[in-house]
């Protein structure tokens, strides 16, 4: 389980945290129903999970009746197979690492469209593994928020030594 996050008073002037999807902005400080909203989540994926692997099992079962041989059903299994590792390892990397991070075939959205509906159990997978540690997306949206904070904090340090030099209308006297 992940540790509790220091509890962050809002600085004025500061950037705000960026929202997630069912969490909002809770998961800055974890307050305000975010373990229910957490556990809420990992159950609905989970749920969801089931529902389409209930769906795909009877695709399988379809073919399967269709008498069109061991060989199909075998290759039909293989490959929603390896569409749901890669979306898995798609999924993961989004919620780990953040979407602008993906490189070569993962970050493929249109080309490989096909691939993320049939692998759409592996990501409803992926959402459920990763609900267990923490919100979807919370470690990319706590760098970037922390990214964002520091950076303020920079600029605010940097203009304490002299803030009348950044106070606007401060140029050079017209003659």
């Amino acid at each position: 389980m992940s540790e509790q996050p220091p509890t962050t008073a809002p600085v004025p002037g500061a950037p705000a945290p960026e929202a997630i999807r069912f969490f909002g902005t809770t998961w800055l400080n974890r307050d305000g129903g975010y373990w229910l909203r957490r556990v809420g989540f990992s159950v609905g994926a989970l749920l969801a999970t089931a529902a389409a692997v209930l769906v795909l099992r009877f695709g399988v079962e379809g073919v399967s009746l269709s008498q069109s041989g061991g060989f199909l059903n075998g290759l039909l299994t293989a490959a929603i197979a390896v569409c749901s590792m890669m979306a898995v390892m798609r999924t993961w990397k989004v919620l780990t690492e953040g979407k602008d991070r993906l490189t070569g075939w993962m970050a493929e959205d249109k080309s490989l469209g096909a691939v993320w509906l049939i692998g759409g159990a592996g990501t409803l997978a992926a959402y459920f593994a990763r609900s267990l540690v923490e919100a979807p997306g919370e470690s990319v949206k706590r760098a970037a928020y922390e990214q964002a904070l520091a950076q303020h904090t920079k600029r605010q340090a940097d203009r304490s030594g002299r803030p009348d030099a950044k106070t606007p209308g401060r140029g050079k006297r017209k003659r």
